[in-house]
């Protein structure tokens, strides 16, 4: 299961954050995503919050972001949180506005690169 939120900041995502956490949802498996990578490294360094990487992904789609443009990486990760196809391209358009999606899963799903 996961949940996704839509705010204008970093202080709206930090009252997200602390909305999902009161949820169940751990610290870990909370992200955060903005179109700009330093804005996104700077929200999730200051929340403490999890960064997508080779354990959410796998190593294919990790290595194959190196050479993606940033909004197919940013799909990429949203989908591998568990959003379908059609979602991320929809929240990726948001970010194309300047605002952030922060995201939450309980981790129960297995990654479809387990599958």
């Amino acid at each position: 299961m996961h949940k996704v939120e839509v705010v204008e900041n970093g202080l709206e995502a930090t009252k997200k954050i602390t909305e999902f956490e009161n949820e169940g949802f751990a610290k870990d498996n909370i992200y955060i995503f903005s179109h700009d990578k330093d804005r996104s490294k700077d929200l999730t360094d200051a929340t403490e919050t999890g960064s997508v990487g080779m354990e959410e992904q796998g190593v294919i789609d990790s290595v194959g972001n190196l050479f993606r443009e940033r909004g197919d990486e940013l799909r990429s990760k949203m989908q591998s949180l568990g959003l379908s196809e059609m979602e991320a391209v929809q929240y990726e358009k948001v970010l194309d506005e300047g605002r952030v999606v922060v995201i939450a899963t309980d981790n129960q799903e297995e990654p479809e690169h387990l599958l």
